[in-house]
């Protein structure tokens, strides 16, 4: 955790009042519009600096790295994969561009053509997912998911607070926000059932997730230390895993998830960097039974990220139902990344791993509708009249995202995504 004092920065760019794309942050991007092919941008303000046209201009003319047309691809990946000196560069020349006592852009005949209204550009996934994995690191979620279905004495199985559990999942069903999915169909069986049925599912569920991009690939064979971990790591997204509780609770012995999970997860589509977020870092849980010590950490891996859902009837209002902080969970990043790759597992630039659902200590920050309605029996109200127990068709689920500390505020936007009926 950085004790140092803050810097104090102001743009020649017009930053609203709260915006999560301050000079601070800058994020990267890929976005498109109806006159612009997909490209790499950073996010400031209400604006989209395009890179390709900086580029062009000289303004990167230092970093001999760059091939002339890397920020005009439609994915990260291969400007990640030129490695942190080069990426740190590039966001910190922007920034370097946009401070306000800096009239090299803000007075070049360019500006009208290399600053985009984010308006009239349509987001698209930041990156290739080669790989996603899914892990399960909120003590407290884990926790009251094994009350629930177990035994609420011993609600961790024994190997909960030894490793980081996760599970491979479906990379080709990520989405960007503002994508909408359709409800999935699937078996399921209730405990009053004789035998299972098909149709669309009754339970379905968001849940409340971040998940890290990796920066760095590596050689099969090879493994990733708690130390090295953040070297790896590019930076980070708003992450929904939708799930549907009961075709989950039918199939996931003995393998875990399958169609319960791999029909949609949406994520925010702009990444926000590790530099951006180094002044929140934060201390996490303690972890209380010792670990093995390719999971020990010496430093902070927690960062102190405030979090909050909203559901969206059809033309109602939008009802916040959890507040919730990425630093409640046990499992850091790193830890994460040195299990996933202790065994010898190659990760490549663009692979994502999801940090499971985030859950706090009390019921208004409980990450997921299974926990905040308690499995269906404590039906949580709307601002504008009715309830939910799962989410219905015509919901739109939101989910926001931001640091700030002092003067300082990096934002994430949000991540939406709206329910359809199932086809």
């Amino acid at each position: 955790m950085t004790n140092q004092p803050l810097p104090t920065l102001q743009s020649w760019v017009a930053v609203p009042k709260n915006s999560d794309f301050t000079i601070y942050n800058l994020p990267f991007g890929i976005f498109q519009s109806k006159r612009l092919s997909a490209r790499v941008g950073i996010a400031i303000g209400d604006k989209i600096v395009d890179l390709s046209v900086l580029h062009e201009e000289g303004f990167f003319s230092e970093l001999s790295q760059l091939p002339h047309d890397i920020f005009l691809r439609d994915a990260l990946n291969d400007f990640i994969a030129l490695g942190k000196p080069v990426t740190r560069r590039v966001r910190e020349k922007v920034q370097e561009l946009l401070v306000d006592e800096n009239d090299s852009l803000k007075e070049h005949t360019c500006r009208g053509k290399a600053m985009v209204n984010r308006s009239e550009a349509q987001m698209l996934l930041p990156v290739k997912i080669g790989d996603y994995t899914d892990f399960y690191s909120s003590i407290e979620h884990a926790t009251n998911v094994g009350t629930m279905f177990r035994d609420p004495s011993n609600a961790l199985l024994p190997n909960w607070k030894h490793l980081p559990v996760g599970y491979h999942g479906r990379a080709s069903s990520i989405i960007p926000s503002g994508t909408p999915i359709f409800r999935p169909k699937g078996q399921f069986k209730d405990a009053n059932m004789d035998a299972p049925e098909f149709g669309p599912s009754r339970r379905l569920d968001f849940e409340l997730e971040m998940a890290f991009i990796v920066g760095k690939s590596t050689k099969m064979g090879d493994s990733i230390t708690t130390v090295q971990a953040e070297d790896h790591i590019f930076g980070m997204v708003l992450f929904n895993d939708w799930s549907a509780r009961d075709i989950q609770a039918w199939e996931y012995v003995p393998l875990g998830p399958f169609l319960g999970k791999s029909f949609a997860s949406s994520i925010s589509p702009w990444v926000v960097t590790m530099e951006a977020l180094e002044p929140f870092r934060a201390q996490g849980p303690e972890q209380d039974v010792p670990v093995l010590p390719y999971l020990a950490c010496e430093s902070s891996h927690s960062f102190d990220i405030h979090l909050e859902v909203y559901i969206q009837p059809e033309e109602n209002k939008a009802s916040k139902v959890c507040t919730s902080n990425f630093k409640h969970m046990y499992w850091n990043i790193a830890q994460q990344l040195a299990h996933h790759t202790v065994n010898g597992c190659n990760v490549n630039v663009g692979d994502m791993m999801a940090s499971g659902t985030i859950s706090g200590a009390t019921p208004d920050s409980y990450g997921s509708m299974l926990e905040l309605a308690w499995k269906g029996t404590k039906p949580i109200s709307l601002e504008e009249g009715g309830e939910r127990k799962f989410i219905e068709d015509g919901d739109t689920v939101i989910m926001k995202g931001y640091c700030k500390k002092e003067h300082i505020r990096v934002g994430f936007g949000e991540v939406s995504s709206k329910v359809l009926p199932a086809k």
